[in-house]
């Protein structure tokens, strides 16, 4: 296209799509000069994109794209998106109609005649928004009414605090569990959240991180250690009482220690999971690395760990 270049990568059920802005108007380099590497669009796979943009609209969302098809040789995709949090958008795929690598206009490349090895990474688990202050009840409310989501957990600021911040949260779920959309707002404290610097930096609400879900996420985190990706430390001292509050796990807590991975247990089970630092230079976007057991909760007990690690960085920047 002349406006951008996009490449698209997967693992799995994992599809990343990754655009450039090619020239001074295009809406990706604006977008990119506004807020800096994101998340423009968590796109969703329906039966009926036409149908599924129909309700939301007719429930309150606001259009961004019609439904109409894109075609090529290799069949049919049908498309339309709706918006949401910020310049954040959900679209809408219809793709039963289509054999083609992704979408039409796409080319299939591999390197070296070759697809990458994968490295245990199965899905997208979760996908959390940031929004401002006293706006989490409204994109709540929104995915209620426009999707029929319901309410999977709330966490307070109680819950979520340090000697120094705190953030509120509700996670909203879809009927089957597999959509999973965290929100969370700034709460008061005594010096300036992680939500309210992600809100400075970014430029207004937007996504905060993507989690990934892995099979293993020793071996996981060990590969992509050594494809030099950084994650947030853990005090060792965290590690101390971590086996008798969490208990039997398929995995060595020496390794978890090791390689600073947090455990969390609850009624229906555990999960163990590790983030990484911010994926670019703007304090914004990063991803998470979650291996589930039956939980579905986000690891209530490692929030205090992770909100401490994440003020550490704010500290080194100065924005605490």
């Amino acid at each position: 296209m002349r406006d951008r270049a996009s490449y698209v990568l997967d693992q799995n059920d994992v599809r990343l799509v990754l655009t450039s802005g090619l020239r001074p108007d295009s809406e990706i380099t604006r977008f990119a000069c506004s807020h800096g590497d994101g998340v423009k669009d968590v796109a969703l796979t329906v039966p009926n994109a036409t149908e599924a943009y129909r309700q939301a609209v007719q429930r309150g969302a606001r259009s961004v794209v019609e439904p109409h098809w894109v075609e090529d040789d290799f069949g049919r995709v049908e498309l339309a998106a709706i918006a949401t949090y910020g310049e954040n958008i959900h679209t809408f795929v219809s793709r039963d109609d289509y054999a083609g690598p992704y979408l039409p206009g796409y080319t299939s490349t591999t390197e070296n005649g070759a697809p990458a090895t994968g490295i245990g990474l199965q899905n997208i688990d979760h996908v959390v928004g940031n929004v401002e202050l006293g706006r989490m009840e409204h994109w709540v409310e929104f995915y209620e009414r426009a999707f029929g989501m319901t309410e999977l957990i709330h966490f307070s600021d109680e819950a979520i605090s340090t000697e120094y911040s705190a953030l509120m949260s509700k996670v909203m779920m879809d009927g089957e569990g597999k959509i999973k959309f965290p929100i969370n707002e700034p709460a008061e404290g005594k010096r300036k959240s992680q939500i309210e610097e992600y809100l400075d930096f970014y430029g207004g609400p937007g996504v905060q991180h993507v989690a990934l879900a892995t099979d293993d996420i020793v071996g996981t985190v060990q590969e992509l250690e050594e494809r030099g990706l950084r994650f947030l430390k853990t005090p060792i001292a965290y590690y101390d009482d971590l086996e008798d509050r969490v208990g039997e796990i398929d995995v060595d807590y020496d390794d978890l220690r090791r390689l600073g991975i947090l455990a969390d247990r609850d009624e229906e089970g555990y999960l163990l999971q590790i983030f990484t630092k911010t994926a670019q230079d703007r304090p914004t976007l990063f991803f998470e690395i979650i291996e589930r057991h039956g939980s579905r909760g986000f690891g209530e007990g490692n929030f205090k760990a992770l909100f401490e690690a994440i003020e550490r960085e704010q500290a080194l920047r100065g924005n605490l």
